[in-house]
């Protein structure tokens, strides 16, 4: 090979290395913030505040019909103990329908407090959200037209960071309320909820990046 050869090969070769090195890097950098994200969700499971709120935000979930699912009914119980401890003054449902002419979870969540004694005067509803953040959006209007000022998240453990993160990024005054019991008990059930949860904060965390207001 002739020098110029030798020169050209070498450097094909060193854009190749240095490529390789990079994507490694980059690839290392995803796993240790995807580890260090999932982490955080583990550990924030346990975070619970025994401040007095003026309401419990419920996070909705599936209904079957007009009854709860089981990972409804843990929140909805959870909520309602707290509004009997006098932890909370009230409670707002939240979670919008599956289908024409289906109840929707906010009204399926009240029925439900209705039946345990809740008084109808304490509980408020929003029918319109789908996903966590419309919850505590929609949740959020509801709650101010109302008079509240602050705020108790109720949802499953491996749910309230996010819920949390999504609470402060919206300005509430909020605190965290995870549910002691979930459907959610063995790593097998929680494992899948884990991965969700860590794609879903990241990709938050992402937006919140590329906010025009940072």
């Amino acid at each position: 090979m002739t020098t110029d050869e030798l020169r050209f090969s070498y450097k094909k070769n060193h854009k190749r290395r240095r490529f390789a090195l990079i994507l490694a890097i980059v690839i290392m950098a995803g796993f240790l913030w995807t580890a260090v994200t999932a982490a955080g969700i583990v550990d924030y499971a346990d975070e619970e505040s025994a401040r007095h709120s003026d309401a419990a935000i419920i996070l909705g979930a599936a209904v079957a019909g007009d009854q709860p699912s089981l990972v409804f009914r843990a929140r909805i119980d959870h909520a309602i103990m707290l509004y009997k401890q006098g932890t909370v003054g009230n409670l707002v449902f939240t979670g919008g329908s599956a289908g024409p002419g289906l109840p929707t979870e906010a009204e399926v969540g009240r029925d439900y407090a209705l039946a345990q004694g809740v008084d109808p005067a304490r509980i408020q509803i929003e029918t319109e959200s789908a996903v966590t953040e419309e919850n505590l959006i929609y949740a959020l209007a509801v709650g101010e037209a109302a008079g509240f000022q602050t705020y108790t998240i109720v949802s499953d453990p491996l749910h309230m960071r996010r819920s949390m993160k999504l609470a402060h990024q919206l300005g509430m005054d909020a605190a965290a309320s995870p549910t002691r019991t979930s459907a959610y008990e063995t790593w097998r059930t929680k494992l899948p909820f884990l991965a969700r949860e860590t794609v879903l904060t990241m990709g938050y965390t992402v937006k919140g990046w590329m906010s025009p207001s940072r």
